[in-house]
C-alpha cells in the first residue's frame, strides 16, 4: 500500500520523461498556458530591450532638435516610385502652413532609408559607437511617429524616455522589497512585544501621505540637481517609506511559516536566528513577493508619468513618457497633432502587459491551481 502511494505521488509530479519536476518548472508550465500572460511577458521584454538599446534603435539622439520642423507629422514610408518597386524611402516635406504647421510631401526629392547607418555618437555598456539601426541622409528627416514642438523625433524620445519610465521605479522597488521582507520577517519570527512595537512603527509609516511628502521633497532638494537625478532621489526616499504595507503581509506569512517543522529542525541543530529568517523562512515567501513586485511596477510607472506630467518629475529637455505626454495637455494642440498621444499609448500597453503577466504569474505560483 505504501509503495502504491509513493508510485502515485511520483507519477503526479513526473514529467513526460518520468523525471520529477521542480516547483519552478511546474510554475513555468502553468504560465505558458496563460496566453495573455505570455503575450504580456514578450511585450515587456521588447519594450525593455527597446529602452536599453535606445541609442541603436533611435535614428536621432534624445536632444536633437530642428525648429524648422515644429510639430512635423509622421513621415510616410513608400516602396513604389513612378509605378516601380524600389527600396523603402521617404519624400522631402515642405511646410505649407506655418501657423498650423501643415506639411506636404515634396515628390521631387527622395531620401532612401538605409539600415545600419552612422549617426550621433553614443556610449552603451561601455562601448562607444555611432551605429544606428536606420536613417536617411541629410537634409532628409524620418519621423516615424511625428515630431514635437521643438522638432524632436517622438520615436527616438520614446526609446530614451523608456529608460527612465521603465527602470527608475525598479530601484525604489528593490529598496522597498528588501526592507519590507526583512522587517516583516523579523517581526513575525520573534512575535510578542517585538512584533507589537514593529507593527506600530509600520502603521505610522503607512499613515504618512506620500503625495504631499513628494511635493515637500521636491521643494527642499537643491534646484541645481539634474531632473533625472532629482527624481531618482525622490523615488529612493519614497521607497524607504513604501515598504510598510509589504512588511505587514510578510509578517503574517512568517507567523504561519515559523511554526512549521523545518523551522523547528533548524533551531534544533543550532542555526542562528538571522540564518533561520533569511535562509529558511523568507525564501518561502518568494512566490508572493514576485507577484507583488510584478503588480507594483505599474504603480511606479504611473507615478513617474503622473509626476512628470504635472511638472514635479523629470523635466525637459530630458525625455520620459510622462513629460512627453504633457505635450498633449493643450486641447488645441491635441486636435491638430494627435500623434502627441503616442506616449500615453505606450504607458497603457506597458501597464496592461504588467497586469496580464502579474495575473498569470500569480496563478502559476499558486500551489492550489492544477498542473
Amino acid at each position: 500500500m505504501a509503495r502504491t502511494d509513493r508510485e502515485n505521488s511520483h507519477t503526479e509530479f513526473a514529467g513526460d520523461g518520468g523525471a520529477l519536476r521542480s516547483p519552478w518548472k511546474m510554475a513555468w508550465r502553468k504560465l505558458r498556458r496563460h496566453k495573455l500572460a505570455v503575450a504580456g511577458m514578450w511585450v515587456l521584454i521588447f519594450l525593455h530591450l527597446f529602452a536599453i538599446f535606445a541609442d541603436f534603435f533611435a535614428p536621432y539622439s534624445e536632444l536633437t532638435t530642428d525648429r524648422r520642423r515644429t510639430y512635423h507629422s509622421p513621415t510616410k514610408i513608400h516602396i513604389f516610385h513612378e509605378g516601380k518597386l524600389v527600396r523603402p524611402f521617404v519624400y522631402g516635406y515642405t511646410r505649407v502652413d506655418t501657423l498650423r504647421n501643415i506639411y506636404e510631401e515634396d515628390k521631387s526629392t527622395m531620401y532612401p532609408i538605409y539600415f545600419f547607418v552612422r549617426g550621433d555618437k553614443y556610449n552603451i555598456l561601455g562601448i562607444e559607437s555611432d551605429l544606428r539601426l536606420f536613417g536617411v541622409e541629410a537634409p532628409g528627416k524620418i519621423y516615424l511617429m511625428g515630431a514635437d514642438r521643438y522638432g524632436r523625433d517622438i520615436f527616438s524620445r520614446l526609446a530614451y524616455g523608456g529608460r527612465r519610465s521603465l527602470f527608475i521605479g525598479i530601484i525604489g522597488l528593490v529598496i522597498s522589497l528588501s526592507i519590507g521582507m526583512i522587517y516583516g520577517g523579523v517581526s513575525g519570527y520573534f512575535g510578542g512585544w517585538v512584533d507589537n512595537l514593529m507593527m506600530r512603527i509600520s502603521e505610522i509609516i503607512i499613515s504618512i501621505p506620500g503625495f504631499y511628502l513628494l511635493l515637500a521633497l521636491s521643494a527642499i532638494l537643491p534646484p541645481n540637481i539634474p531632473s533625472d537625478r532629482r527624481f531618482m532621489l525622490i523615488t529612493i526616499i519614497l521607497a524607504f517609506i513604501g515598504w510598510a504595507g509589504l512588511a505587514r503581509v510578510i509578517r503574517g506569512m512568517v507567523l504561519s511559516i515559523s511554526r512549521m517543522e523545518f523551522v523547528a529542525g533548524a533551531e534544533a541543530i543550532g542555526a542562528s536566528q538571522p540564518r533561520i529568517i533569511i535562509r529558511h523562512i523568507l525564501p518561502n515567501t518568494m512566490s508572493y513577493v514576485i507577484v507583488h513586485a510584478t503588480l507594483s511596477i505599474p504603480s511606479f510607472i504611473l507615478s513617474e508619468s503622473g509626476l512628470s506630467f504635472i511638472g514635479v518629475g523629470i523635466q525637459h529637455p530630458l525625455a520620459s513618457w510622462g513629460n512627453m505626454l504633457s505635450e498633449a495637455l493643450n486641447l488645441a494642440s491635441l486636435t491638430r497633432y494627435p500623434w502627441l498621444l503616442i506616449p500615453g499609448f505606450f504607458i497603457f500597453v506597458t501597464v496592461l502587459s504588467y497586469s496580464f503577466f502579474g495575473d498569470g504569474l500569480r496563478d502559476a505560483l499558486d500551489p492550489k491551481t492544477q498542473t
